[in-house]
């Protein structure tokens, strides 16, 4: 299966853990990531996905999302239709980058599409029109680990 993980996924397993939904989605972020490292899934990336990483002001935080980020066997360039296509996401109320993350990942074939954003994750579940299975971590490590 082909795994796409949004910015604020890359991003969980480096959050602060004391709150427990942060702790448990962290390490289903890292279960995935070593299922995908076993060669069991494959993991996606996308330049929009590598842009919001590089404006990351924390170094250390760049450093370790650019390192999860380099374990992907494909990334998703931005093209115009790309950018057509998040901009229907858009107008369903989907902020711009979320909405470009979500093109991308149609636009590369992806099966499922990882976010702890809860905001975004309502309104992509509940639009129809969506081409990928949106789930949180918890959901994803449900479906793709043995």
């Amino acid at each position: 299966m082909r795994i796409y993980l949004d910015t604020c996924s890359v991003n969980r397993p480096l959050d602060d853990k004391n709150q427990s939904r942060i702790a448990l989605e962290a390490e289903a972020i890292l279960a995935v990531l070593s299922a995908c490292d076993a060669g069991l899934h494959a993991l996606v990336s996308s330049d929009i996905l590598l842009f919001e990483i590089g404006r990351n002001p924390h170094p250390q935080r760049n450093a370790l999302a650019s390192e999860i980020v380099a374990r992907a066997v494909d990334n998703i360039a931005l093209t115009d239709s790309i950018r057509d296509r998040a901009q229907v996401f858009e107008k369903a109320g989907i902020r711009p980058l979320d909405a470009l993350h979500l093109a991308a990942a149609e636009a590369g074939n992806v099966d499922f599409f990882c976010t702890c954003d809860d905001r975004l994750y309502k309104r992509a579940k509940g639009w129809l029109d969506v081409q990928v299975r949106v789930l949180t971590p918890l959901e994803l490590a449900q479906e793709v680990l043995p």
